[in-house]
């Protein structure tokens, strides 16, 4: 359905990953997206991002404010899919079916480590292979190709990239027909997450929509600008697609 300035797929996390689990299985190539309050503030500035989002094969509702804003425009959507709980509800899915699953992102050894947790966490879970990208390396030709070559060779069923938006949203959608991958999850800081580097709000917290209160004490300086300057600007975005709805 229609939202402020893209489209989003209006299902609950069950149907999400029922839907993911079509993808692997259609024979095609698929992306799947999460936007946040940042996402859509970038969507009215940033033509690549928006063609990423013009393309994307599911589009999921990542945050409470969001939530609300489809409330007040009369549209509700179902329930808040974010990244970081759509991953771990993935590696599920892929524990009870044998999909096998690639982490790209973060640190170097962090991906490791998340993998190491997850199949921790779901028994039966199969890691395919994990790579911590050098940084810049979207602008580094060879190393892209060396990426696309390694995953190809391995053949996962489920590609999670975490490389922080909107770099991660727009390599997948850019490398979608190099990549083998039946289906390429963006889940952003999900990696940290799952290996235990970054630690999750309480969900009180996620509920009343607090998330980023929380990571503001943990991340200062990275969530500062983004909350109280570049997110502001989702109040102009709610009045000026108000006013077109």
């Amino acid at each position: 359905m229609k939202f402020l300035n893209t489209n989003i797929d209006n299902v609950n996390m069950k149907e999400a990953v029922e839907i993911i689990d079509g993808f692997i299985n259609d024979g095609k190539y698929h992306y799947v997206v999460t936007p946040n309050v940042d996402h859509i503030v970038r969507l009215e500035k940033d033509e690549e991002f928006k063609k990423v989002y013009d393309n994307a094969d599911l589009i999921l509702t990542d945050g409470m404010p969001l939530v609300w804003i489809s409330k007040w425009l009369k549209t509700p959507v179902k329930e808040k899919v974010s990244g970081s709980d759509l991953f771990p509800t993935v590696c599920k899915l892929a524990a009870e079916k044998e999909y096998t699953v690639f982490i790209l992102g973060a640190a170097e050894g962090v991906a490791f480590k998340a993998g190491e947790n997850l199949k921790n966490k779901y028994k039966g879970l199969k890691i395919a292979g994990t790579y911590s990208p050098s940084f810049g390396f979207e602008k580094k030709p060879d190393e892209i190709e060396y990426i696309i070559k390694m995953i190809n060779d391995i053949k996962p069923d489920i590609l999670a990239v975490g490389v922080s938006a909107p770099k991660q949203e727009k390599f997948v959608a850019k490398y979608k027909d190099e990549l083998k991958v039946p289906v390429s999850l963006a889940i952003g800081a999900s990696i940290d997450i799952e290996a235990g580097n970054l630690k999750r709000a309480p969900v009180w917290m996620q509920k009343a929509g607090l998330e980023w209160f929380y990571r503001m004490f943990k991340q200062p300086k990275k969530i500062f600008k983004r909350v109280f300057i570049d997110d502001l600007k989702i109040i102009g975005i709610y009045s000026k697609y108000r006013t077109l709805n």
